[in-house]
């Protein structure tokens, strides 16, 4: 790959780490403003627990979007990003940019999903 691509995959996985980080920080102050408040209502309460549960759940798949994040600039740093663990080929640009900080191209991909769809089905 070349450096200007590498650039421009660092700079787009910067942009999302920030961004990720932005929201944790807006949505702990959420967090703190909702328990705080006292709900007398049993449905209000229930609403309440579902949306922090849910805010947590959110804020659990973004954390791990950080460690792959940084995993990715590891990748990059060590000069081989976009290049498919399994298989040792290239990944697609176009795969890259849907995603990023995936490790596998769309062949060896398909065949993980397809293995795991056999192994749900049994």
């Amino acid at each position: 790959m070349r450096q200007r691509e590498l650039n421009f995959f660092r700079r787009l996985l910067e942009d999302r780490r920030g961004e990720i980080l932005e929201e944790a920080e807006r949505a702990l102050g959420t967090l703190n403003t909702k328990a705080q408040e006292a709900c007398a209502d049993p449905s209000d309460r229930a609403s309440l627990e579902s949306d922090r549960a849910f805010l947590l759940r959110m804020r659990d798949r973004e954390r791990k979007l950080l460690s792959k994040i940084d995993e990715a600039f590891a990748r990059i740093d060590g000069g081989i990003y976009g290049q498919c663990e399994e298989c040792g080929g290239q990944i697609g640009i176009e795969r890259l940019k849907a995603r990023p900080v995936t490790t596998l191209c769309i062949t060896c991909k398909s065949a993980q999903e397809a293995r795991e769809r056999q192994g749900s089905i049994r």
